[in-house]
């Protein structure tokens, strides 16, 4: 073997590597710098659109070490998924550099989300000896915006919203010191080069940088709302404690009774309003900085009653960007999506300005461009682990990985919480939350996401896939789309992806499962709205076995909005009689139920549901806990909410042996009913409920195991963000032997959807 004349006389090697994963952004490059140098290896480092390339000479086992030591003590925010490599012909090098990029290499590498300001950052943004202290838009390789202000990959400066802004002197020398934590740091600037905040009042500029940001403060203290550009989008935001901001928030906002969020500076503020254990403080802490929905204190709490109306929860999070920790004191804030409802959150100044202006008292802007707008992520912890409710900021669009290889496919979700997906090999990559597609804007949004999430990853869709739903936009939109780029359109039953996407989640790989979906409402194979559903997904396909009795849902929309519909119409079925001591009855104004019983009788205009989540409406209602919702699954949250325990016996549920198996929930309306008239309490009977549906899932399960053998239960549906019936589930099942599965990367809800879509369309798992 030759050796190196610049190296000792011993064998040496020479490699060339791939790195793929989330390899870019992150501080990558100088992590193999230092690594090379200190095992005193010749060679350089480069990005491509796929990830990053490497070559390396030097002595075999340093050279060895090398290799090793890339996927150990990584920088933060790096993950690597894959390290190829193969063997090439020694040169004469005298030392290890970092070259340029090359955008031409095939393929495409995993994007970096965008995370929370580093520690590091923090210290300087509040010290009054560093030339970045009070700057908003301080960041490093270690925090910072990536997905929201990236173009295209390699990412590179010129390659996001960063390239209208030429570095100082100082910046650039950070920016081209490997030793440096700002060495390629995309996003680095200071006051004398970077972005900058002013405050705007009625289309005047009133204040700029730092007293931009102080005035705002005032402004908020004295009961303002304000319109405040972050990293991926508007918040709309005011004081958590003063009840009439609040209440003038929501009521411009037309957010109903929805729950805020709310910001507070760290996790001792945060103890203040709600239990926080170690597992959700770490959440709170960590670099994505999502939402995190805790369990309130009790009264007396500081905090407007309008913040969270009828919740045993809180949504709280930490400041995320510099500008957060700047705003943020020791006063709560509400932190709200910068849109009306409807409509996907505002991204440019002239969007918020035109979108926002009747609901924002001021304007806090900046002039950094977002590419992409990016919701606020929320999770919770179940089983001390994540456990998401919307995939977002500090997530999106990580991805998730494919059981093989398959066919390149753009899913689209639903109707609800839209997110898409594209796949590429065996990765499939999620976009942020979207919204509901509701609204020409969202629509728009549809559009702009997918193209920048196709040119990103350099994917050209052979498969466009949608839900079956025939009254979805987001269908029509997917037929427009594909035939549009000449792919194929399929259209995947909405609780075939609701399982499938729980599969991929989970990466099971032990045989066949019982998937268990709880839904509002999906359209099912048969014409009628499912949502009570139980699927085996085995090597076959996805199959149903078991389902709720149907029972007539009069009037579909206007029913889901008045849950009493739903309760009257549980009780017709039921066979209970409509009296006035029941609430659900004394809700309904008599002409409505003279109609409703006319409709029931002569069914129309009545579609059959096995909707486990109209069923949680149902009994909400019959229980008294709420007749009209302002928002989605509002009665069965407050319900959850009002919920006692312990319990004791299970109402009746029955199974009724049958292809497939079906669950009459006749019995459990007529016990439920003969307990209000008896004046049970409310928690009582709400915690009896909960069992008593957790129970059933046991009954099912433990006679399709009969059936089958099948001995693994996954959880999927929105109705198992109710936690409540979760973990009693999981308990009853676990204790019964079962394996279960539960969603840790994708939400249970629709918002993990296109995942379960794309696994389908593009021959990841059979297709029932």
């Amino acid at each position: 073997m030759r050796t190196n004349p610049k190296l000792p006389e011993f064998p040496i090697v020479r490699k060339r590597l791939a790195v793929r994963g989330v390899v870019q952004g992150v501080g990558f490059r100088p992590h193999v710098y230092q690594l090379a140098i200190r095992h005193g290896l010749t060679g350089f480092v480069g990005n491509d659109s796929a990830g990053v390339f490497i070559e390396v000479q030097g002595p075999v086992a340093a050279a060895a070490a090398f290799q090793a030591g890339l996927v150990t003590h990584l920088p933060p925010l790096a993950r690597v998924s894959a390290v190829t490599a193969e063997d090439l012909t020694l040169r004469e090098e005298a030392s290890f550099v970092i070259v340029p990029s090359d955008p031409s290499a095939a393929g495409a590498g995993s994007v970096p989300p965008d995370v929370g300001t580093c520690a590091g950052c923090l210290r300087e943004l509040f010290d009054p000896a560093d030339r970045r202290c009070g700057y908003p838009f301080i960041n490093c390789t270690h925090c910072g915006p990536r997905f929201t202000i990236i173009r295209g990959l390699p990412y590179d400066r010129p390659a996001t919203t960063m390239s209208g802004f030429p570095m100082c002197r100082a910046c650039e020398h950070e920016y081209h010191d490997p030793r440096d934590r700002r060495f390629h740091a995309q996003p680095v600037a200071c006051p004398a080069c970077g972005p900058h905040v002013w405050l705007e009042v009625a289309g005047v500029t009133t204040a700029e940088r730092s007293e931009a940001i102080s005035d705002a403060g005032t402004r908020i203290a004295a009961g303002a709302v304000l319109a405040v550009k972050g990293i991926g989008g508007f918040h709309l935001a005011c004081d958590a404690t003063h009840s009439g901001a609040v209440t003038r928030l929501r009521e411009r906002k037309g957010r109903g009774g929805k729950p805020f969020a709310v910001m507070v500076r760290g996790v001792e503020q945060a103890r203040r309003y709600a239990v926080v254990s170690d597992d959700e403080a770490r959440l709170l802490s960590g670099p994505e900085r999502p939402v995190v929905l805790l369990t309130r204190r009790p009264a007396p709490d500081p905090l407007a009653d309008a913040v969270a109306p009828g919740c045993d929860t809180l949504g709280l999070m930490l400041p995320y960007s510099p500008l957060h920790h700047l705003l943020v004191t020791d006063r709560p804030l509400v932190m709200t999506s910068g849109n009306r409802s409807d409509e996907p959150i505002a991204r440019t100044n002239a969007e918020a300005l035109a979108r926002l202006a009747g609901l924002a008292d001021a304007f806090l802007l900046h002039d950094r461009d977002i590419t992409t707008p990016c919701d606020d992520s929320v999770v919770r912890v179940f089983g001390r682990l994540e456990y998401p409710v919307r995939r977002s900021r500090g997530y999106a669009p990580l991805p998730v990985r494919l059981p093989q290889a398959g066919r390149p496919v753009l899913a689209v979700g639903g109707e609800l919480k839209a997110t898409l997906c594209v796949t590429t090999g065996d990765l499939a990559y999620l976009s942020q939350h979207i919204g509901d597609v509701a609204s020409p804007e969202t629509l728009e949004a549809l559009d702009r996401t997918a193209e920048h999430l196709l040119d990103l990853f350099r994917v050209a869709p052979e498969v466009v896939v949608c839900d079956r739903h025939p009254g979805y936009l987001s269908a029509d939109w997917a037929a427009r789309f594909a035939d549009r780029h000449g792919a194929t359109l399929v259209r995947v039953q909405h609780h075939h992806a609701h399982v499938a996407a729980l599969l991929v989640d989970s990466q099971w790989s032990g045989g066949a499962v019982l998937g268990v979906c709880f839904d509002g409402t999906g359209y099912g194979t048969d014409g009628a709205i499912w949502g009570g559903e139980f699927f085996l997904a085995d090597e076959v396909g996805v199959r149903r076995v078991a389902h709720l009795q149907y029972v007539p849902l009069p009037g579909g929309d206007a029913a889901v909005r008045r849950p009493y519909r739903v309760a009257l119409a549980q009780l017709w079925a039921a066979g209970v009689p409509w009296t006035s001591d029941l609430p659900c009855v004394a809700a309904c104004p008599e002409v409505e139920r003279r109609v409703l019983l006319r409709q029931l009788e002569r069914n129309v205009a009545c579609v059959p549901t096995s909707s486990a989540g109209r069923l949680f409406d149902a009994v909400a209602a019959l229980l008294g806990v709420r007749q009209e919702v302002t928002y989605e699954a509002q009665a069965a949250i407050e319900m959850e909410a009002g919920a006692g325990g312990p319990v004791g016996e299970p109402y009746p549920f029955p199974l009724i042996t049958a292809d497939p198996l079906r669950l009459d929930p006749a019995p459990l309306i007529a016990a439920l009913a003969a307990d209000v008239r008896a004046g049970v309490p409310v928690a009582v009977s709400a915690g009896r409920f909960h069992a008593t549906v957790a129970a059933a899932v046991l009954t099912v399960s433990r006679a399709v195991r009969d059936r089958t053998g099948t001995n693994a239960v996954g959880l999927t549906g929105g109705v198992f963000q109710n936690t409540r019936l979760l973990r009693l589930a999981s308990d009853r099942l676990r204790a019964d032997g079962f394996a279960v599965l539960v969603h840790r990367q994708v939400p249970a809800n629709d918002g993990g959807l296109a995942l379960g879509q794309a696994a389908l369309a593009a021959g990841y798992l059979p297709n029932g």
